[in-house]
């Protein structure tokens, strides 16, 4: 859920990268942390474990000031995807505004995104959340590589869902801001026809998705 300070005039948005082990969630957010303007990213702190490259998660404050003279706090997050660390992907999941799948384009890796998928819906609903009802895209990470389904058949597998599918190689930081463009739109239409967002801040959807991507400039990752 959004937080509202409206004495303070901040509102802070959670975003949360989820998906298999190794999918790429801690990679975009390496790469949005790359691209945005200085004076809007806060300090990334990933904590590293055997196994797994997050043990808990990414944290990744990107304050942007906007009209309506409100302060939008973005926090992103990703979860531990091993099996494992499910209780933890749960916590991450409380209070969540926003979600990123990141899947892996890679065939084998079919019945590890359709594992993780389920444990989201669960892990929702354990938080009392309808995943029809979350702002959300799918991002197929990885495109890069061989023996990859076609684009022909994640469009053709996620067209009913209604839930935008988003090609990516985020280790060259393609389809990274893509992905998190989709996001902030789909976010906003939720708070707006949840929050009457639009007229309550003065923010239209121009106006919040400018001031958002108004703090990243494109570059070659790192």
């Amino acid at each position: 859920m959004p937080q509202f300070n409206l004495e303070a005039r901040e509102i802070t948005l959670k975003i949360v990268y989820y998906g298999p082990a190794l999918s790429g969630k801690t990679t975009n957010i390496q790469q949005i942390h790359a691209m945005v303007t200085r004076d809007g990213a806060g300090e990334m702190v990933t904590l590293d474990t055997q196994g797994d490259r997050t043990l808990y998660f990414d944290f990744l404050p990107i304050e942007i000031g906007c009209e309506g003279e409100y302060l939008i706090k973005l926090k992103l997050f990703t979860v531990p995807g091993q099996v494992m660390h499910r209780a933890t992907r749960r916590v991450v999941l409380a209070g969540v505004d926003a979600i990123a799948f990141v899947a892996d384009s890679k065939r084998e890796s079919a019945s590890a995104n359709a594992y993780s998928y389920r444990d989201l819906e669960a892990n929702l609903r354990a938080n009392g959340i309808d995943i029809a009802a979350m702002p959300s895209v799918v991002q197929f990470n990885k495109r890069d590589l061989e023996d990859i389904k076609s684009l022909e058949e994640v469009r053709a597998a996620w067209k009913d869902t209604g839930v935008p599918t988003i090609p990516a190689v985020a280790v060259k930081g393609e389809g990274v801001l893509e992905t998190f463009r989709e996001l902030m739109e789909r976010l906003y239409r939720s708070l707006d026809e949840r929050h009457d967002f639009g007229r309550k801040f003065g923010l239209t959807l121009e106006g919040f998705i400018g001031a958002v991507m108004g703090h990243f400039s494109e570059k070659p990752a790192e």
